[in-house]
C-alpha cells in the first residue's frame, strides 16, 4: 500500500505540475459552460420536460468534448514513459506491474473526478443570475454524477490499455478514441434496425447514451453499476498482463 500510495502521489501530481492538466481542466470548464448556457437558451425558448441537468448534458457539444477527454488524459501515462525510457528504470524497481497500472489510473480518474466538479459552480451561477434555483432534483445530480464516474472508470480503462500498446502518444490516443467512437456508436444501432433485431436488447444494455439518459433522471439501473464496473476490472487486468508481458520481455 505505502508503494502505491508514493506512485500514485507522484502520477497525480503531475496533471497539474505540467500546463498539460492546466489545458484540460480549462477546456473541459468552458465545454461545460456552454453546455449549460444552450440549456438555458432552451429554457428560454420553450418550456422542457426534462430537468435541466440532463439538457445539460444531452447539448450538441457535450458528447465531442466528453469522448475526447479519455485520450487526453490517459495517452502520456504509459507511452510517454516508455518514449522517454523512464518506463523501463520504473519496471526494474522492486514494484509490481500492478501497482504501477493501479497507481497511473486512480490517478487518471482522481484527476477526471475533479473535472465534473465545476458542474456545481455552474449551478450556483445559475441561481445567482436568474434568481431561482436551476430546475432539478438532487436526485437528478446524484444519477449524473453516478454514472459519470463509472462510464470514466470504464473508458479511462480503455485509455491506459491503449497507452500500453503504443510508445507513440499520438498513436495511444487515436485507438483510444477509435474505440470510444466505436461505443458510442453501438447504441445506435436500436435505431437504425429497429427493436425487431434479435439482439436489440444487448445493444440498450451497453448503450452509453441510454445510461446517461436514465441516470440523469435519476433512475439507478444496477445493470449498468455492474456492466462498467466489470469491464473496468477486465480492460484493467488486460492492461496489467500486456505491462506485465513488456516487463519480462525486456
Amino acid at each position: 500500500m505505502r508503494v502505491f500510495s508514493i506512485l500514485f502521489r507522484k502520477e497525480f501530481k503531475n496533471y497539474f505540475l505540467t500546463p498539460f492538466g492546466w489545458v484540460i481542466l480549462a477546456l473541459i470548464l468552458l465545454m461545460q459552460g456552454l453546455s449549460m448556457t444552450t440549456a438555458m437558451e432552451k429554457m428560454k425558448d420553450a418550456p422542457l420536460s426534462e430537468n435541466f441537468v440532463f439538457v445539460s448534458l444531452h447539448s450538441p457539444n457535450f458528447w465531442f468534448y466528453f469522448l475526447f477527454t479519455f485520450p487526453l488524459l490517459t495517452m502520456r501515462l504509459f507511452a510517454e514513459e516508455e518514449k522517454s525510457g523512464t518506463l523501463e528504470t520504473l519496471m526494474t524497481a522492486p514494484v509490481s506491474s500492478l501497482q504501477v497500472v493501479l497507481s497511473k489510473y486512480f490517478a487518471a480518474l482522481s484527476f477526471y473526478a475533479l473535472l465534473w466538479l465545476p458542474i456545481l459552480l455552474h449551478l450556483k451561477i445559475f441561481t445567482a443570475i436568474t434568481g431561482n434555483p436551476p430546475p432539478y432534483e438532487v436526485g437528478h445530480l446524484i444519477g449524473t454524477y453516478t454514472i459519470l464516474m463509472l462510464i470514466g472508470c470504464f473508458f479511462l480503462a480503455i485509455g491506459c490499455l491503449a497507452s500500453t500498446l503504443s510508445s507513440n502518444q499520438i498513436v495511444a490516443g487515436i485507438i483510444t478514441i477509435a474505440i470510444l467512437v466505436m461505443l458510442f456508436f453501438l447504441g445506435f444501432v436500436p435505431y437504425i434496425t429497429g427493436e425487431g433485431f434479435q439482439a436489440v436488447s444487448l445493444f440498450h444494455y451497453v448503450s452509453i447514451q441510454e445510461h446517461l439518459a436514465n441516470f440523469a433522471r435519476g433512475i439507478i439501473d444496477t445493470r449498468a453499476i455492474v456492466y462498467y464496473l466489470s469491464m473496468a476490472a477486465f480492460v484493467l487486468f488486460l492492461t496489467h498482463v500486456t505491462l506485465d508481458f513488456r516487463r519480462w520481455k525486456s
